[in-house]
């Protein structure tokens, strides 16, 4: 699911049409959906059921720009530090945050990517990271491998992608709602709900606020000359 969230939230390019809106590649991810709702209860299987839509890959770059835009504010911004209480400081300690916790697992942005390191695409992409280490544990046995990873993701929920996504994914849902993009919202913000209740830490709102970028409240670093 994490991989999918990833796929999807990037540029769109023939993989995502062929992985997530096939009638092939949605079965696949339909049957993994179908495992998390027997467990959960959730109803997974019918928000994944959404995003096999018919548009093509040139409609769908369309609805990529009409949306998140070219720069960090379109219309539904895809980036965590946009989100929360206005600050000067605090998205900045976010980021270095998120700069951290990539970095203890060894993780780094690709020098080729033009990417933030707080984008959701690259936040799902961490957690893919960290709950295929979790599946590795599991299967060796590994408890002590288990026990840290698991803190990891529920630290991460807690810290970043729980506390944002849930909104951000009801925001996309409400700008696109018959399209892959509103879809792809949808599952987002359920799967990523259902996570924090697994790990006992809280979801995000269902509406959160922009920051704002007026600099009238930054300090300045100097008096007049």
């Amino acid at each position: 699911m994490y991989e999918a969230l990833a796929l999807g939230f990037r540029p769109p390019t023939p993989e995502t049409a062929r992985r997530l809106m096939s009638s092939q590649g949605v079965r696949a991810l339909a049957a993994a959906a179908a495992a998390l709702d027997d467990v959960w209860g959730s109803t997974l299987v019918s928000d994944v059921g959404r995003l096999a839509t018919p548009d093509d890959l040139e409609s769908l770059s369309a609805s990529f720009r009409r949306l998140f835009g070219h720069t960090a504010r379109g219309r539904v911004p895809p980036y965590e530090t946009e989100y929360g209480d206005d600050s000067l400081f605090q998205p900045i300690q976010e980021m270095a945050h998120l700069a951290a916790f990539y970095l203890a697992f060894g993780l780094l942005l690709a020098p080729t990517s033009r990417e933030r390191i707080d984008h959701v695409s690259c936040e799902c992409e961490f957690l893919l990271v960290l709950t295929r280490k979790e599946a590795y544990a599991v299967e060796r046995g590994e408890q002590e491998m288990l026990s840290a990873t698991t803190h990891a993701v529920r630290i991460f929920l807690r810290d970043h992608l729980g506390r944002w996504a849930p909104p951000f994914g009801l925001k996309l849902a409400r700008e696109d709602r018959e399209g892959f993009y509103g879809a792809l919202g949808t599952l987002c913000a359920a799967f990523v709900r259902q996570e924090c209740a697994r790990l006992g830490v809280p979801a995000g709102p269902e509406l959160l606020r922009l920051r704002s970028t007026a600099s009238a409240d930054v300090p300045m670093a100097c008096g007049p000359p």
